[in-house]
């Protein structure tokens, strides 16, 4: 594999919100599984595990999830119920970190035409996380609760490296956060056992080019930004 193949699949790599449904292969799945798991993690621990969800499986739990979600909207009493397990973003934003993931949030947000008073529609957006953005194929990623938030970072790079050896095999992906708050439903759904902790979910699948939704682009950083130099 040459680099440039790797910093095309780098480059290329998006949060891809709707997708065709044209089928991914076992085998294709389970090749960028295993060469995603090619990578350094301290102590060995290989802190992943991956629930592949295709067919009624998946449809099932985006059934339940998405009833949950619209359930708690019509109450928002239960949303202490499927509060999320730990804190996955902060208690408190500071700035500058409130105003980037504004302006993402927005961006999306005004390329669709929702506006801050459209809670019906903000709503809607939202519940399509629940679908896996139509993607035929729902990754749920766990990891035991014994081994501790260190692994954490290990996990990540994983995550990324599954993200990026999709785009070598021509997927996109949509990593996803709004899972965590239904860990109630889904842990028994995919048959993991009460010491398992639901880290997020992934949609993966082939890009529906046509949506106007995916021509959204998160925002980045310059390098200046983020880097000081100590010479």
């Amino acid at each position: 594999m040459t680099a440039s193949i790797v910093d095309s699949a780098i480059a290329s790599r998006m949060s891809t919100r709707a997708f065709t449904s044209k089928a991914v292969s076992r085998a294709t799945i389970e090749a960028l599984l295993q060469d995603a798991a090619q990578l350094a993690d301290g102590g060995a621990t290989w802190p992943w595990a991956a629930h592949v969800l295709q067919g009624e499986r998946c449809a099932s739990l985006c059934k339940k999830v998405c009833e949950a979600h619209d359930a708690a909207r019509a109450d928002p009493s239960l949303l202490a119920h499927y509060r999320e397990e730990y804190d996955y973003y902060p208690a408190k934003w500071v700035s500058p970190y409130i105003e980037r993931r504004r302006e993402n949030g927005w961006g999306l947000y005004g390329l669709l035409g929702i506006g801050k008073a459209d809670k019906d529609k903000m709503h809607a957006q939202h519940h399509r996380n629940y679908l896996f953005f139509d993607a035929p194929v729902g990754l749920i990623f766990t990891m035991h609760r014994s081994l501790g938030y260190n692994n954490l970072p290990h996990y990540g790079r994983f995550l990324q490296n599954v993200m990026v050896e999709a785009r070598i095999h021509g997927l996109h992906t949509c990593p996803q956060a709004a899972w965590n708050d239904f860990a109630k439903i889904i842990l028994p759904h995919i048959g993991a056992d009460i010491d398992e902790l639901l880290v997020c979910g992934m949609a993966l699948g082939y890009a529906d080019e046509k949506a106007t939704v995916n021509s959204f682009h998160t925002p980045r950083l310059p390098v200046a930004e983020f880097t000081r130099w100590m010479d």
